[in-house]
């Protein structure tokens, strides 16, 4: 009985032993060639430069307080001169003079208009490419075939393979 056993577990353990083998598998193939994969970005970016300017400054106003209150004060002045038309022609000198004497004492340290210079930021965009790797085409040996894949990285020398078996359908 013993001898039967034995014979039936043999002849169990041979019948599963194609079943025992794996169809899938790690193996390695010899890389031929890496290609790597490259691509142009463009990328915009500004660029900005100062550049001086001269620019006109307006005059400032000119006060006439001054040029009132002096043709007043020369009107009154040239009133007191002479008599009759003579009066009249002293009153009216004396108001021209004390007005135009008025404005320059007015308008004395008044800054005059001129050009100065202002600070102009200019700015354009301008292309920027830059080259990115996005992959590699890897062309590899494997048991006498040439495979090439796409991979997202260098392999190598060789690359690792998993290898998977099937049988062949009619």
């Amino acid at each position: 009985m013993k001898l039967s056993s034995k014979l039936i577990a043999s002849a169990v353990c041979l019948g599963a032993l194609p079943f025992a083998q794996a169809a899938d598998f790690e193996d390695f193939g010899r890389v031929v060639r890496v290609t790597p994969q490259v691509e142009q970005i463009n990328r915009p970016r500004q660029e900005c430069r100062t550049e001086y300017v001269q620019v006109q400054q307006p005059a400032p106003q000119r006060g006439v307080g001054g040029a009132i209150i002096g043709g007043l004060i020369g009107g009154l002045a040239g009133n007191q001169v002479g008599g009759g038309t003579g009066r009249s022609v002293a009153t009216a000198a004396g108001a021209i003079a004390g007005a135009v004497t008025g404005d320059r004492i007015d308008n004395a340290n008044q800054p005059q208009g001129g050009v100065t210079e202002q600070a102009v930021k200019q700015c354009r965009t301008v292309d920027h490419w830059e080259s990115r790797t996005s992959g590699y085409e890897v062309t590899y040996d494997y048991r006498g075939h040439s495979y090439t894949s796409q991979m997202s990285y260098d392999p190598g020398e060789r690359v690792r393979l998993h290898v998977n078996l099937e049988p062949a359908q009619r």
